[in-house]
């Protein structure tokens, strides 16, 4: 299936030389933030803070004037679905189980109400003791309100004013923390020299930062003339730490913003080296910046980050699918007609996977099996001794489909579905379901067995690896049916191909139930036919993208496809 598109500088004394926060460079600058104002341990220091001899005061008077002046002036004056979008792995399918499932949504908790107006315009150095002084239940009055205003991102004025009054009332001593802050609004402001004039303090003040300010100097320095010292800071920060994707993003953006391509690639290689996931954003850019250029040699780099996104199972959103179209040809594209990849393995590849899944899982698997090496024996001899499987069942698990029907009437409800079809089908169990109570009658068990075969394991058994070895020693053909979306298999195979063929087996093996009740005739949901992954035929390209406006989790695909085809 298919989708078509249509158509502030050094002060003297300024700041103290007391220990920031150190915080994880992988996250966004606000909650750089965010973790600091809710009490976070301090983590060790990544950098030295030194102070350096250089002193600059035309800053510090600068940066003041600036805050007095500011101060004067104002005191004087649609939704689309997808036709598969209910599939078991389609995108957003996780988002509307939990909605169908009122106890599994997380509590709403109640707002909080804000416990001070933040100021509107630049406060004088009474006004800030007036405030101070009705919260002086804050330990750092100083810290916590410029974190608030961090919060709802404030002017820069009012920002300001704040530490031309700690600059005041304390010899000119602002502490580092508050200059962090103070650099973070600078950047969402997008006030480029404002930046420069903190990177020129921090610069004469200290010889090392913390990451958290690396971060924020790169992203506010990239879009001016002196780009280029993003990268010197950049060569800092590798001295001590691998930058975090983030900080490449920001300048590969950078030296495309210039022109500088050459950069833009060494630095996405060199992330790559490292084994870092790119951001997506850092992807589109090179198709953005591409989109106008005739050059060979850019389009195979293209084409490579495209073979990247099929290889890793990376789906890019709808703007990326644009730039790409964009990029890619110059009309509408109005089907070209070419076969997309098969969702099933090849017999090379099933064998590749049956071994890794045997060896890794089954055999050398402690994290999964809570069971005992000679029970493990003897359902090996069990299989063994029994002709393929057609179809393989979590018993526990598809009992428990309606919780408030009776278990061995759900699943003699599906063994007699299945058996009526002449399959061979195994239901996997445990010893307690042949104990006569109210959820497990014996006569329904019996009239079971007499349609299926039945392996029992002890009640502390994990289903899973059964039902993976039973599965895969069928054979291909062998299908299997489990709530279960095994994430955790998935994630602990040893390497990204195994990882990407076990989903890709998944995909086509595992069979979902779709019945709304009980009682109701079962009915199963189509296996999909092709695999959702970047695809090419060479003059071709068949790319799942995500819709905006779609939730979609780790281990489910986009529903939404974007057909590119050369035109000659």
């Amino acid at each position: 299936m298919t989708f078509y598109f249509a158509g502030i500088r050094s002060f003297p004394k300024l700041w103290k030389s007391n220990s920031y926060l150190g915080l994880s460079s992988s996250h966004s600058y606000l909650s750089l933030f965010l973790k600091d104002c809710y009490g976070i341990r301090n983590q060790e220091k990544w950098f030295s803070v030194k102070t350096m001899s250089a002193q600059n005061t035309k800053a510090m008077n600068l940066l003041i004037a600036k805050a007095r002046c500011v101060r004067k002036l104002d005191e004087g004056s649609n939704k689309q679905v997808s036709a598969d979008s209910s599939h078991m792995f389609a995108a957003g399918a996780a988002k509307k189980r939990s909605q169908m499932n009122p106890s599994s949504k997380t509590p709403v908790l109640p707002p909080v109400k804000n416990m001070i107006q933040l100021p509107t315009k630049p406060l004088n150095s009474e006004e800030w003791d007036k405030l101070k002084e009705e919260f002086k239940e804050k330990a750092n009055f100083e810290n916590w309100i410029i974190l608030q205003m961090v919060k709802c991102h404030s002017s820069l004025d009012v920002a300001k004013s704040v530490l031309a009054w700690v600059a005041a009332k304390n010899n000119g001593i602002v502490g580092y923390d508050l200059l962090v802050k103070y650099l973070y609004l600078c950047v969402f402001h997008k006030q480029t020299s404002e930046v420069i004039d903190v990177y020129e303090i921090m610069k004469a003040r200290y010889k090392r930062l913390e990451s958290g300010a690396y971060t924020l100097l790169m992203r506010g320095l990239i879009y001016t003339d002196r780009w280029r010292e993003a990268l010197l800071l950049l060569e800092d920060l590798k001295k001590v730490m691998i930058p975090s994707k983030k900080n490449y993003d920001d300048c590969i953006q950078g030296a495309l913003f210039h022109q500088d391509v050459n950069v833009a690639w060494n630095l996405y290689q060199e992330l790559l080296n490292h084994d870092i996931v790119p951001m997506l954003e850092t992807l589109k850019a090179f198709f953005d910046f591409g989109k106008d250029m005739k050059d060979d040699q850019y389009s195979n780099k293209l084409h490579n980050i495209l073979l990247y996104l099929r290889n890793n199972q990376l789906y890019p959103g709808e703007s990326f699918a644009h730039s790409i179209k964009t990029w890619f040809e110059s009309g509408q594209c109005l089907g070209c007609g070419k076969t997309v990849e098969s969702i099933h393995l090849s017999s090379e590849e099933y064998e590749f996977l049956k071994e890794k899944i045997m060896r890794d899982v089954i055999d050398g698997g402690d994290q999964y099996k809570k069971t005992t090496p000679q029970e493990l024996k003897r359902f090996q001899n069990f299989v063994k001794y029994c002709p393929p499987f057609d179809v393989v069942i979590d018993g526990l698990n598809v009992a428990k489909m309606f919780p408030k029907a009776r278990e061995s009437q759900v699943l003699l409800n599906v063994v007699s579905h299945l058996a009526k079809q002449n399959l061979q089908v195994l239901v996997l169990g445990r010893k307690h379901m042949l104990t006569q109570n109210s959820r497990w009658r014996r006569v329904e068990m019996e009239k079971m067995q007499k349609q299926a075969s039945f392996f029992f394991a002890d009640n502390i058994s994990e289903d899973d690896p059964f039902l993976l070895y039973a599965t895969l020693h069928s054979g291909n053909h062998c299908k299997f049916i489990t709530k279960d979306l095994m994430r955790d298999h998935r994630a602990c195979l040893p390497d990204a191909k195994t990882q990407r063929l076990f989903f890709k087996w998944q995909q086509g093996h595992q069979l979902a139930i779709v019945s709304k009740h009980p009682g109701a005739k079962i009915t199963f949901q189509h296996i999909l036919s092709y695999d959702t992954v970047v695809q090419t035929t060479g003059d071709s390209w068949h790319i799942p993208y995500d819709d905006n406006l779609v939730e979609r989790y780790s281990y489910e695909v986009p529903t939404k496809w974007l057909c590119l085809h050369r035109k000659t």
